[in-house]
């Protein structure tokens, strides 16, 4: 996209002129509306791809040598590994850099922490303090402007797909939260999922509301698409429990019984639900027949000790016991599924790895652990290997110090 400068970001401006768009145009709109801001002479989308380890550049309009095609939309896979791309994203700060006669500039675009790519422009020269300052409000804005459009195309969603996704595999991703992380004034959390060649039916899920933070991750028994499906029920009846007021004994409970009356004798669940009361700071957990999560404490790692109850879906009409969960302000929880510990992973310490992982958000550790994982079998992952990260930081309720979408104060664990 070419243009010529004209001055500040009319935020409203643009984002009146994406809705007067179709879903698909929404990218050319805000690299329209930037080129003639800052004079750009190019501007492009890099979404995270599904991988965590790659961000696919999208565009319309060029063709593109090595690109993936869909009529006329084109999406190229860029390898993060030490690229500017890797950096911007996890740091969450814009990069500029002279090129030629004028500078390349890469920006996070970001929501509450969720990394969901970067705005990539050529710029005539170096951008001042001020356009960077637009440049990455912009970006921010266009973490919105995405999240509203992929629920009208499917667009984003096929260029975020560098691998075809199998129909377990497909299904498995609709149980799976909108956003990876989440940033709040009290805690930071983020997930992750490594699957399997032969989709093994891993989820986690969380919500916040103004009480509690809740958060879950279940392993389904099985591979592809019947592990797959007895995840839908169990997902489905812990978000319908949750959704109805159901406190987490009585969400537990409608779940466990939800499965036992839909999925076939002899298959389970195994999970933990956990509650978070943001006002107290007080947890609870549910532990049924799950691995057992490990805290960060103080440098120390450790597995936390919980009673282990039968798996949902084993027995009718079970009550299951809701045990209080250590927390206090610098703690780091890892949740986890049994594919990080067992089979061809057993040679990964898991304590370990989480311990070298202090100084790193959230949203950074669960992509560490998940390549150490990968990297322990070789890439053949015999089981999905899931985690979940949350960082307490304590507290009353209250507000972020954020900068365009992502955190800006909020302490390391560690501290």
């Amino acid at each position: 996209m070419r243009g010529s400068r004209s001055g500040r970001l009319d935020v409203g401006q643009l984002l009146d002129e994406v809705e007067a768009a179709a879903p698909v145009d929404s990218v050319p709109v805000v690299a329209a509306r930037l080129a003639e801001m800052v004079g750009a002479q190019e501007v492009h989308l890099l979404i995270a791809d599904f991988s965590g380890r790659a961000v696919v550049r999208l565009t319309s309009t060029d063709r593109v040598d090595g690109a993936r095609g869909r009529g006329v939309e084109q999406a190229k896979t860029v390898p993060l590994a030490g690229t500017v791309y890797d950096s911007v994203l996890r740091t969450q700060r814009a990069d500029v850099q002279p090129v030629d006669n004028g500078a390349r500039m890469v920006a996070p675009v970001t929501d509450r922490g969720d990394a969901i790519g970067l705005l990539e422009l050529r710029l005539p020269r170096i951008p001042s303090p001020q356009e960077v300052a637009d440049i990455g409000t912009a970006a921010h804005a266009l973490a919105y402007i995405l999240i509203a459009a992929r629920r009208h195309t499917d667009v984003f969603e096929w260029g975020m797909r560098s691998t075809p996704f199998s129909l377990a595999a497909e299904i498995q991703r609709r149980l799976l939260p909108a956003a990876f992380t989440c940033e709040a004034g009290q805690f930071t959390l983020a997930g992750w999922l490594e699957p399997a060649h032969a989709v093994g039916g891993d989820t986690f899920d969380y919500t916040l509301d103004r009480d509690s933070l809740q958060v879950s991750i279940t392993d389904a028994v099985g591979h592809q698409v019947a592990a797959s499906l007895l995840a839908t029920v169990l997902v489905g009846g812990l978000r319908n429990g949750r959704r109805k007021g159901m406190d987490l004994g009585e969400q537990a409970s409608y779940a466990n019984d939800c499965l036992a009356e839909n999925a076939p004798h002899g298959q389970f669940v195994t999970g933990q639900l956990v509650r978070v009361d943001l006002h107290t700071g007080a947890a609870v957990i549910v532990n049924a027949g799950h691995t057992l999560p490990l805290r960060l404490r103080g440098g120390v790692v450790e597995e936390i000790g919980l009673r282990v109850e039968a798996p949902f879906g084993v027995l009718p009409g079970k009550a299951f016991e809701v045990q209080s969960l250590s927390l206090e302000p610098g703690d780091r929880i890892v949740f986890l599924t049994d594919g990080m510990q067992e089979r061809n992973a057993a040679s990964l310490d898991v304590a370990a790895a989480l311990a070298d992982t202090a100084e790193l958000h959230p949203r950074e550790v669960v992509h560490a652990l998940g390549a150490a994982v990968m990297d322990a079998t070789g890439g053949d992952l015999r089981d999905d290997a899931t985690m979940v990260c949350l960082d307490w930081y304590g507290g009353p309720p209250r507000g972020r110090n954020t900068e365009n979408g992502a955190d800006a104060g909020n302490p390391s664990p560690s501290t």
